[in-house]
């Protein structure tokens, strides 16, 4: 992880370079990193790049193997990583391709509640947040599942949580696929992954996964914004989080029962990581079953975390949450495999699409919007890291012809989290970030640590 990337790596225009599929005999197409001149130095440190290569190996792939502006090293493939499988062709679905959290997303809610108003407020509001809202290594959730009930959710997905009370109606309509995956398979799951999603949904967990309270500060595109319901001044809330110990061990299952499938399909892997099964086959329709489970969990996850963010907004300005317009702008999903039609060469294919830290950035017009954003393109949701700023976008035509519609995730990492927590000896985060007007709350020692600002 630590060596840099010695391949060769061709300057394509401005803001892409290619890994040509020359590099290695086992690789089907070329590579291709979106990133600018400066990204590009940081990138080629570690064996990232290399990821891309391996994944541009995989049967069935389209085009590219892609990776997004925050490519960094992951398991198997690159975070950033996007790569499209044609099933009619072999293709292939790869648990390295969708990641250990499962549906790992995030959703913003807006609010009318201006800055000016809430200043007063604000630490005692980021306070009981803290509260109401489980968080850290382990946590378990305020609303608890039985076996039956959870084979309902990660059926049913958000609506079943909705039908609990716990978010509205129009939340569905906001989210990405409405918080369901069709074909989710309750007993493609294990008993362990049951036992550890019993009492961890509506909770953060640790490492990135974050809940802020935020202000909109700048509006570049006024018609977008208010399509959006986004004001300058106003409060938004901002939640990052996936399906927790239950979509880890469904992947950590999938990789188990994965691991002598290449051999007996007759697939040559450059990198075991990499484990897949034709999508088609029997052992990849049970990872799509289960992984199709875990991202439904996922988004029960951030529903519940919604419904607690509101109440908690409501104890402290004394109001429903309601009043306080607070409103689900878009849930965004990135570590999942959808299956999604596309043209490729003239003709229309349904492709398995992998983003791997990278989310979905649909155009304008696309018949998967909701209809409140048809004109103006999917919302594209882009955390920035601690003391810097997040970015609320939309999905242009290009994407489709480029990226099989997706985009960042997010700002990527340029430190490890141990070289991070490294960097972090003798100071406090905490004091820092308070210095720059932020108030930061976090269980561990090292949680505001190993995600600090992401500088070298």
């Amino acid at each position: 992880m630590g060596e840099a990337f010695t391949g060769p790596l061709e300057r394509v225009d401005a803001n892409r370079w290619r890994i040509p599929r020359a590099y290695k005999p086992q690789m089907r197409v070329d590579g291709m990193i979106y990133a600018n001149e400066r990204l590009i130095a940081n990138i080629t440190r570690d064996k990232s790049p290399e990821q891309v290569a391996n994944v541009a190996c995989l049967p069935g792939i389209v085009k590219y193997s892609l990776a997004m502006p925050d490519i960094h090293w992951g398991y198997g493939f690159c975070i950033g990583g996007v790569a499209a499988t044609d099933p009619a062709q072999g293709g292939v679905i790869s648990p390295g391709g969708v990641g250990y959290d499962i549906n790992c997303g995030v959703r913003l809610i807006r609010t009318d509640i201006t800055l000016k108003e809430a200043q007063p407020r604000m630490e005692a509001l980021v306070d009981r947040l803290f509260a109401n809202v489980p968080c850290g290594v382990g946590g378990t959730g305020r609303v608890k599942f039985s076996r039956g009930e959870l084979k309902r959710l990660i059926v049913e997905g958000a609506r079943f949580v909705v039908g609990k009370g716990l978010g509205w109606q129009s939340d569905l309509e906001v989210t990405e696929s409405g918080g369901r995956l069709a074909g989710a398979e309750p007993d493609y799951v294990s008993n362990r992954a049951y036992e550890r999603g019993a009492d961890q949904c509506g909770t953060l967990g640790s490492g990135n996964h974050f809940l802020e309270v935020q202000v909109v500060d700048e509006v570049v595109d006024e018609p977008a914004a208010a399509a959006l319901g986004l004001v300058k001044g106003n409060l938004t809330v901002l939640i990052h989080s996936g399906s927790r110990g239950f979509g880890y061990q469904v992947c950590e299952d999938s990789l188990r029962e994965l691991r002598d499938a290449p051999r007996k399909y007759g697939i040559d892997l450059p990198d075991r990581q990499l484990v897949c099964a034709p999508v088609n086959s029997p052992e990849g329709t049970k990872y799509l079953g289960a992984m199709r489970a875990a991202a439904n969990y996922a988004w029960c996850n951030r529903q519940i975390m919604t419904h607690l963010a509101r109440t908690t907004f409501s104890e402290i300005f004394g109001v429903p949450a309601d009043r306080l317009g607070m409103h689900l702008v878009y849930d965004v999903a990135h570590n999942i495999a959808k299956v999604e039609p596309y043209a490729v060469g003239g003709k229309t294919l349904d492709l398995c699409v992998h983003r791997k830290g990278a989310t979905r950035a649909f155009p304008p017009g696309h018949h998967e919007l909701p209809q409140v954003y048809r004109a103006i393109g999917q919302p594209v949701l882009v955390p920035g890291d601690m003391g810097r700023s997040s970015w609320v976008l939309v999905g242009q035509p290009g994407s489709m012809e480029h990226t099989f519609g997706s985009c960042c995730h997010g700002a990527g990492r340029m430190m490890s989290r141990r070289a991070a927590i490294q960097a972090a000896r003798g100071r406090s985060i905490r004091k820092e970030l308070l210095a720059r007007g932020v108030y930061a709350r976090a269980r561990g020692r090292t949680g505001l640590d190993e995600e600090q600002l992401n500088v070298s």
